[in-house]
């Protein structure tokens, strides 16, 4: 199949990447022409331009940092949509606010262009590996089209609504995530300041009832798990600012529908300071600097 996929950084890449690797012919574009160098190092062809990735494909991935990237790539000043052909299968796989998708979707409509929102849950290992979930908006029919390659990318395919029901799963998930972080965070920093061995600590409440995803996959201790971005010095992951997004897509969606998210608005607000006092561009599980004790 001839796709186009548009965004190569660290979730985007991989994905381009298992794409290669399943036996497609990807053309793909990044702004970042060391992000572009990795993808055709695999086999993938370099475009021009998001405008040069969409011809001839029969399907677009796009993976983009929010909101406004989005709109403004289908619907701005690119304008993507105009060089799309009718028929053509639009698989948006960013994480944004799910009124964007949903606009997106109706302007593809229009155009003949079939259109979903899939983001994605699992890190960059999950990208790497192709064990990521994907979480789906839109119609039956579009969801069997895309699933072949959403196959060659993750292993579990959730179809959660209509357009922007993907976007809405992914921001309550990524909620939980933003507040198990810091709770875990808490946990082991407060264990290691009575001296405890903070992989000791960890096993410990992986195998107990504070068990969660990010003990058992993405330690915020450095050294306790080899893989964890912790490890590498809270680079190659998931963002902080990202995650602040998140959490402000959460609380902007809780307000438009009246929910009580105390406890992500508490998240959302110790990222945000965590951002301001440097750390926005390390992964999101640095967040346990702030709670550590220092000295």
């Amino acid at each position: 199949m001839q796709i186009a996929f548009i965004g190569l950084g660290n979730m985007g890449g991989p994905m381009a990447i298992n794409l290669v690797k399943a036996g497609h012919s990807v053309k793909a574009f990044d702004l970042s022409q060391d992000a572009l160098a990795k993808v055709k190092a695999e086999g993938a062809q370099a475009a021009a331009s998001a405008q040069d990735a969409v011809q001839g494909a029969e399907v677009v991935v796009t993976m983009l940092p929010a909101s406004q990237h989005v709109e403004g790539l289908f619907l701005g000043n690119g304008n993507l949509l105009a060089s799309i052909a009718k028929g053509t299968l639009v698989i948006d796989s960013s994480t944004i606010a799910a009124a964007t998708s949903q606009k997106v979707a109706k302007a593809a409509e229009a155009a003949g262009i079939a259109f979903i929102d899939a983001p994605v849950s699992g890190g960059t290992g999950g990208a790497i590996a192709g064990t990521l979930t994907f979480m789906v908006g839109g119609s039956d029919a579009a969801l069997e089209r895309a699933r072949p390659l959403l196959e060659k990318m993750g292993k579990n395919i959730f179809h959660a609504g209509g357009v922007g029901a993907g976007q809405t799963a992914k921001i309550c998930n990524n909620m939980l995530l933003g507040i198990l972080m810091i709770g875990t965070s808490e946990a082991i920093a407060l264990g290691v300041a009575n001296g405890l061995d903070p992989k000791v600590l960890s096993e410990i409440m992986r195998r107990s009832s504070g068990g969660n995803w990010a003990l058992e996959v993405y330690n915020p201790y450095p050294g306790v798990q080899e893989a964890s971005a912790a490890t590498r010095g809270y680079t190659g992951g998931f963002g902080t600012d990202l995650m602040l997004k998140d959490l402000g897509l959460a609380q902007e969606n809780a307000m438009t529908v009246k929910a009580s998210t105390p406890l992500g608005g508490m998240a959302r607000a110790i990222y945000a300071a965590h951002s301001i006092a440097g750390h926005g561009g390390e992964d999101f599980s640095s967040v346990i600097k702030m709670l550590q004790k220092k000295g």
